[in-house]
């Protein structure tokens, strides 16, 4: 299994490219949006309800999601194991280019 380079980065703008040969497998992008879109619904929820299983339910369907795609489907580690703030960055950074067209599923 492959995983982002094992180097530090000086900026997101230096990682993000790294992010996004790490995401080259459509259904992995696809279970990645899927993840964070139902992760959105599970805050949104929380907010309503004030219960905070909902933010368990966030957590579980954000990263769930996104793991299955890279251990059965990109075949490599997550980023998130050795750059968890710019992996969180780069899942949104996608996310949003995902949502408005101007990157595909």
């Amino acid at each position: 299994m492959s995983v982002i380079a094992e180097r530090e980065y000086a900026s997101f703008a230096d990682f993000y490219p790294d992010y996004l040969a790490q995401h080259a497998n459509r259904t992995s992008r696809e279970l990645h949006f899927a993840g964070s879109t139902l992760a959105l619904i599970c805050l949104g929820a929380l907010l309503l309800t004030g219960n905070p299983w909902w933010l368990a339910g966030a957590l579980l369907s954000g990263y769930g999601f996104a793991w299955v795609g890279h251990f059965f489907f990109e075949k490599n580690r997550p980023a998130s194991f050795k750059h968890p703030l710019y992996s969180f960055m780069g899942d949104w950074t996608m996310y949003w280019q995902m949502l408005t067209g101007q990157a595909s599923f």
